[in-house]
């Protein structure tokens, strides 16, 4: 009897990167595949205190591990989805999207003060801190008198440069605190801010001739996860394309029906479009680039440059 073949995983070396890989090793070791974990550091995790929005580069956390893939020096990548570039590199497929996690984020308060005048809406000079574009805008239209700081790093730095800072709080994308399983005493789940797309799921990626491990992984693939983030990135590539954009987008499986939500702001957050619609099964493949095409109908170019004028600025 042969022995199964080995699948090198490719993964970024943070704890939550880390985390996620094992996940993905322990389904496909249930197959009966033997897999080891080959930890990378990638150019988003080197540069720790420029913007994301600033270093002019998409796919700064999965670039690095794309040319480990295309080079042969590991079989498969696994991401956080929200950080993959909509438009995978030339010899790379999508080879499965796990089941969902929480897609929400999440704003953890520096004390219990602080907690309860922000939970308190109080429009006073707080300071938030993120280094999302999109959190970022999102929260100053809901809060325009508040300042916010760039805060970049794995989830344990960035909590801990929380605790060394004056800040009142700091946004943390919610799934990747409870896949740490880490005690949070002064949160606020932030139900009216709308989430990367994709955020809260792990992606697989592997190279477009390996049919043996894209047969493996396909049976990791969780459909209708895959709908809904199929539909947030098709929005996100409409668009604009960029994973470090103030675009956010939300489908969710209701009924039988693909419930979708689309955004978009100008990085200042005082120019905004959303767009919701509700789609059969049947025309959930188009979901994300319908609501794209309405929000574009409603004056989104002007958005959209105003997006890469600060881009330009960031430089």
């Amino acid at each position: 009897m042969n022995l199964p073949l080995s699948i090198r995983i490719g993964t970024r070396d943070s704890k939550l990167a880390l985390w996620q890989a094992a996940r993905v090793k322990e389904r496909l070791e249930q197959q009966g595949v033997a897999c080891t974990l080959v930890p990378v550091k990638s150019e988003g995790d080197l540069d720790l205190v420029t913007p994301l929005y600033a270093m002019g580069v998409e796919g700064v956390f999965t670039k690095t591990l794309d040319a480990h893939l295309l080079s042969d020096r590991i079989d498969i990548a696994v991401h956080s989805m929200k950080d993959v570039p909509t438009q995978l590199a030339a010899g790379l497929v999508q080879a499965a999207v796990l089941e969902r996690g929480n897609y929400k984020d999440i704003l953890i308060a520096r004390n219990a003060t602080a907690q309860q005048r922000l939970l308190n809406g109080e429009q006073y000079p707080a300071v938030i801190a993120t280094g999302s574009i999109r959190r970022k805008a999102q929260w100053l239209r809901r809060y325009p008198g508040h300042r916010i700081e760039n805060l970049r790093g794995n989830v344990q730095t960035r909590m801990q440069k929380l605790q060394d800072n004056e800040w009142e709080g700091a946004i943390f994308a919610a799934a990747g605190l409870e896949r740490m399983a880490m005690a949070i005493p002064y949160s606020i789940a932030l139900d009216w801010m709308l989430p990367a797309p994709a955020q809260g799921a792990i992606m697989v990626v592997c190279r477009e001739q390996d049919d043996w491990v894209q047969t493996q992984c396909a049976m990791l693939n969780d459909e209708a996860t895959a709908a809904c983030v199929k539909a947030e990135r098709d929005f996100l590539s409409a668009l604009m394309g960029g994973c470090s954009t103030p675009i956010s987008a939300l489908a969710e499986w209701v009924d039988g029906q693909l419930c979708f939500k689309g955004n978009i702001l100008s990085p200042d957050g005082n120019d905004y479009l959303e767009h919701s619609a509700v789609f059969s099964s049947a025309d959930a493949g188009t979901a994300g680039i319908v609501a794209a095409e309405a929000i574009k109908e409603r004056g989104a170019a002007s958005i959209v440059a105003a997006i890469k004028a600060h881009k330009q600025e960031q430089k």
